[in-house]
């Protein structure tokens, strides 16, 4: 069973995974280098590329997350750990924020926004090092990998994977005029459509979650900046019995007063953290277009309501 600091902060880092993924996305669509970025809850065939990533170290001070990255075709992009470790002055001074004082998102600067820029620079140099025609080919691939997600045996013939590389590619192209491939675009768009809904949700929860999760960070790197400095001066017992040896008593006894009180105002902090996120949390996993359950499941009833949809279109076809 866990404590309950634990389970304070076993819940911070399920909340962190619904944050950070939209500090990236936010990184990539500021760089003007792509179109469409999006956050999603789960795997999904209709999108060129994707990235995945792990948390491997967060706590206000550092952060270290291992990034995968792989297309449509399954050429792996990014396999590779990144990370930063911040300073004081990467924080704001003020995180006291109340009606009079409230977070502001335009002067706020993410502490560990090197991060996220090495991994946006990192997909741009893989990118430059793709042919013109290897990207139109990845166009490609991409309609027909979600058309066999819609129908398998339909379009699986024709995608072919080399049994060295293991990419993907094309066999052959359906003609455009094929009403089978109009019917897997205009699921394809509908799809798209409620991925734009899902990630209007995601932007909901990161606005909501921001000014407490900044609190909770800045309290957490000063949390770990006074156990490293307190670390650093141990206690000098041949200074015990010389005339500052009561300064010297007081001062510790301060400090440790001090890191006490801290540490309560911190674990409170944290539990609010999560408070204040939970209604958030809620209103992510509330109905979106007749679904129910987390955002993950509804995800899922989704592509089963597409798929569903398509064969019934399908077959209305056929009967025409």
């Amino acid at each position: 069973a866990l404590e309950f600091g634990e389970w304070i902060f076993t819940e911070i880092r399920d909340n962190e995974s619904h944050y950070l993924p939209y500090v990236l996305r936010n990184t990539l669509m500021d760089s003007n280098q792509w179109g469409a970025v999006r956050v999603l809850p789960s795997n999904d065939p209709s999108v060129d590329l994707q990235i995945k990533g792990s948390v491997l170290a967060s706590d206000g001070k550092q952060i270290v997350l291992h990034v995968i990255a792989s297309d449509s075709a399954g050429r792996v992009w990014l396999d590779q750990e990144y990370a930063d470790i911040a300073i004081e002055s990467d924080f704001p001074k003020n995180t006291r924020y109340s009606q009079g004082s409230p977070f502001d998102d335009t002067t706020f600067i993410e502490p560990f926004q090197d991060v996220y820029n090495q991994i946006s620079n990192s997909l741009v140099e893989f990118r430059e090092d793709l042919t013109e025609q290897q990207l139109i080919g990845l166009k490609r691939i991409s309609q027909m990998v979600y058309a066999s997600d819609l129908a398998p045996e339909s379009f699986q013939r024709n995608l072919v994977k080399d049994g060295e590389t293991h990419l993907l590619s094309l066999v052959s192209l359906p003609a455009e005029e094929d009403p089978m491939v109009k019917r897997v675009e205009d699921m394809r768009v509908r799809h798209h459509l409620f991925i734009d809904t899902v990630d209007e949700y995601y932007t909901s929860l990161f606005k909501k979650m921001r000014p407490a999760y900044v609190l909770w960070r800045k309290y957490s790197f000063e949390r770990i900046n006074e156990e490293l400095e307190a670390g650093s001066k141990p206690y000098d017992y041949q200074d015990y019995g010389r005339s500052g040896r009561y300064l010297t008593l007081t001062q510790r006894y301060d400090r440790y007063r001090w890191s006490k009180i801290f540490e309560m105002e911190y674990q409170e902090i944290s539990a609010g953290f999560n408070n204040e996120v939970a209604p958030a949390i809620l209103t992510l996993n509330e109905k979106v277009h007749g679904l129910s359950g987390t955002m993950e499941e509804q995800y899922i009833q989704w592509r089963r309501i597409l798929r569903q949809l398509f064969e019934l279109e399908v077959q209305t076809l056929e009967q025409i």
